[in-house]
């Protein structure tokens, strides 16, 4: 069954928190005591995680929502460039205190860690423009659909094939993994693929960024909750973020950071804990 954007956000609206996330914005006493937050971030997947090209400063939709919750909870941020493989280790270890780069909730991840989802997206197949065999996404089966393998997005790709091509006798989907989004536009560019996939709230402003390459195909394959990470031991700061992002919701600031980067359409009603599926 197609569970559409507006499904998801509506259903999220009835979601009910733990007892323990209901509570107010109270910044723990290890964080007060040592007077910020250790932030975890890897910043090459714009516009949600990125360094302006003119300054090398972090920036994205990830950056001012951290810098705005910082600011609500009277902490500074402390962002810490890691990388996506350490960023779960990196909480464990309570070297971070949250993850705030663009990661999906997943159950997976939600034995180890917990997720104050704040953004709905989905993987998105696209193609370069000039590809005029590919009009629809049942026009990649048997192709070469090339993808981050440090996302969850390989799995998606080989479910979506399973479902749509191999149950009406077509041949898969070829499931390419990539050293990341970048690495997956060179090799469209070098013919080594048919087609990638993104998280489609990075789409736009990839399209925008080198205008005319690319096409994108369809609607998304599945609906993702973004989630900020942080450690299962630390129910009161996931509470205070809780509090703090619905308080942001309520005055407008949320939607305003989101615009800002033309991504409204994944935002939230509320923030909800370990929704993804």
């Amino acid at each position: 069954m197609k569970i559409t954007f507006a499904l998801t956000a509506a259903l999220a609206a009835l979601v009910t928190l733990p007892s323990w996330a209901a509570e107010t914005a109270t910044v723990p006493k290890a964080i007060k005591d040592k007077g910020f937050i250790a932030a975890g971030i890897m910043p090459n997947y714009p516009p949600m995680d990125f360094k302006d090209p003119a300054t090398n400063q972090l920036t994205g939709v990830d950056y001012d929502l951290g810098m705005e919750i910082g600011k609500r909870l009277g902490v500074e941020v402390k962002w810490q460039e890691t990388a996506f493989e350490q960023m779960v280790s990196g909480l464990v270890t309570q070297r971070l205190d949250i993850v705030l780069s663009g990661m999906t909730d997943t159950p997976e991840r939600q034995k180890t860690v917990d997720f104050v989802d704040y953004f709905r997206t989905g993987p998105q197949y696209y193609v370069l423009d000039s590809r005029s065999d590919v009009k629809e996404a049942m026009d990649l089966c048997g192709k070469r659909v090339g993808t981050s393998r440090r996302t969850t997005f390989p799995v998606e790709i080989a479910k979506w094939s399973a479902a749509n091509c191999e149950a009406n006798g077509k041949p898969a989907i070829v499931v390419v993994g990539t050293e990341g989004s970048a690495d997956a536009r060179a090799q469209l560019r070098q013919a080594r693929l048919d087609a990638a996939v993104q998280g489609s709230e990075t789409l736009p402003y990839i399209q925008g960024q080198e205008p005319g390459a690319y096409r994108v195909i369809g609607e998304p394959i599945a609906v993702q909750l973004t989630g900020l990470g942080v450690a299962k031991t630390n129910h009161e700061l996931s509470a205070a973020i809780i509090a703090t992002l619905d308080g942001m919701i309520a005055d407008g600031t949320y939607q305003n950071i989101l615009k800002k980067w033309g991504l409204e359409k994944g935002g939230l009603e509320k923030a909800t804990l370990n929704k993804g599926i």
